[in-house]
């Protein structure tokens, strides 16, 4: 499967839409965007052609209506976008973006101990070994200077 195109944001807001509700009509989608900003219902007909033309939806008809339905899942498109902003962003710096992160609002008691979960499995670099570093270079000086005593 190739890899999906970058949706804008207001893209993005309709298929969070899709994969929290389901397959939706426009006007589904029109009601229950995140940002709660009013728009024309033919601004957001545009932004799921949009999406259809970049193939991250897919349209079926019912009826008279036509039904939209995320072509990716929300995992797919959400990593993309979030590895982008950490780079774009934070430098990469993944610790920064989480508290930058959860600076924003507040958890819900399930939201924070799936974090927590999370962050049990979640692989860690292994610590600075900064101790050996100076024992090593200290090494070769006292082989040199026991040298140096048996002449």
């Amino acid at each position: 499967m190739n890899k999906p195109t970058h949706p804008s944001n207001l893209e993005l807001q309709a298929l969070s839409v899709l994969w929290h509700e389901g397959p939706s009509t426009v006007s589904l989608v029109h009601e229950s965007l995140p940002d709660g900003r009013e728009r024309a219902y033919t601004t957001v007909l545009s932004v799921m052609q949009s999406l259809e033309r970049k193939k991250l939806v897919r349209r079926i008809r019912s009826g008279r209506a036509h039904v939209y339905e995320s072509a990716y899942s929300q995992e797919i498109i959400v990593r993309r976008a979030t590895d982008d902003f950490v780079t774009n962003a934070f430098g990469g710096r993944l610790g920064e973006a989480v508290l930058a992160t959860l600076s924003l609002g507040t958890l819900t008691p399930e939201e924070k101990t799936n974090i927590e979960r999370e962050l049990k499995r979640h692989k860690t670099m292994p610590a600075k070994k900064t101790a050996k570093k100076a024992v090593k270079k200290a090494a070769p000086k006292k082989a040199a200077k026991k040298a140096a005593k048996k002449k």
